[in-house]
């Protein structure tokens, strides 16, 4: 029994695909986030601190420990604190943040010669395994976050814990991690061709055919049928109706024709010399 051929598709767009699209635009997003969530010192805010000004708090992050005010804008950083870096959590969360960054910027430079390769088709396999470290990416970064996020009251600190309160970095570590999760997942879906090749933006080749074919089907002919509800006229004439149904079908008032000059219309007014 012959072997069945492979189905052969086609792409039905010269354009990029929207899924390769939207998987480099998500993951810059998402590293940039990354990247200030990993830098900033502000993971958690100490407030009410005892013997200092009300004004004053602490931003920890896990890289630095700043003392900050509402009156003075500019923190004063580098506050030594061992104690607070002690923590497991700071150790994992700076190993995983740094190897997030680096995992991205790999991934980035794995998909874009994927998504194009200077070609009519994209080379999926490519910007799959692109998509999938950029997914990896995202992974490494949640963790921590999470990880931190769940601790973050019970971590120890020079500092007596009146009033923690989470910082901004949390947020945007969240954000900037399910960015590069679902870039790289959407992206890594073109490895694999579904939905009738439409993740893809292909079609098969048989269907594309099958529609050239009706859209450029020639048309019947339309058939005139002579009118029978009206006698035909007795003088023979080249169009198919008579002058008599033309006045008939008539469904508007017609104009009334003006009248005929009379060819003997006196004349009142004074002679020319050429008529003398």
């Amino acid at each position: 029994m012959p072997r069945q051929s492979t189905e052969q598709w086609i792409r039905t767009s010269m354009r990029t695909p929207g899924i390769l699209i939207f998987g480099l635009v998500m993951a810059p997003c998402g590293w940039i986030l990354d990247l200030t969530a990993t830098v900033a010192p502000n993971w958690r805010t100490l407030n009410n601190i005892p013997n200092t000004p009300s004004s004053q708090y602490i931003e920890q992050g896990i890289w630095d420990v700043c003392l900050a005010s509402t009156i003075n804008p500019s923190p004063t950083c580098s506050q030594p604190d061992s104690q607070y870096f002690k923590n497991y959590i700071i150790t994992i969360a700076q190993g995983l943040m740094v190897a997030s960054l680096i995992v991205t910027l790999v991934g980035l430079a794995v998909a874009i010669p994927g998504v194009r390769c200077w070609k009519d088709k994209p080379n999926w396999v490519v910007a799959g395994l692109g998509g999938l470290l950029i997914f990896l990416s995202g992974v490494m970064t949640i963790i921590p976050i999470s990880w931190y996020n769940y601790t973050f009251a019970n971590l120890t600190s020079a500092t007596s814990l009146n009033d923690v309160r989470i910082g901004y970095c949390i947020v945007l570590g969240y954000i900037g991690g399910i960015f590069e999760i679902l870039g790289g997942i959407v992206m890594a879906i073109g490895m694999c061709r579904c939905c009738g090749g439409k993740n893809r933006g292909e079609r098969r080749v048989e269907e594309v055919r099958a529609a050239q074919f009706h859209q450029h089907k020639p048309q019947p002919r339309p058939t005139y049928v002579p009118r029978t509800s009206r006698p035909a006229s007795s003088v023979s004439s080249s169009v198919p109706y008579s002058r008599d149904e033309l006045d008939d079908d008539v469904s508007f008032p017609r104009a009334k024709s003006p009248a005929p000059r009379s060819a003997n219309t006196s004349y009142a007014g004074r002679p020319y010399d050429a008529d003398l």
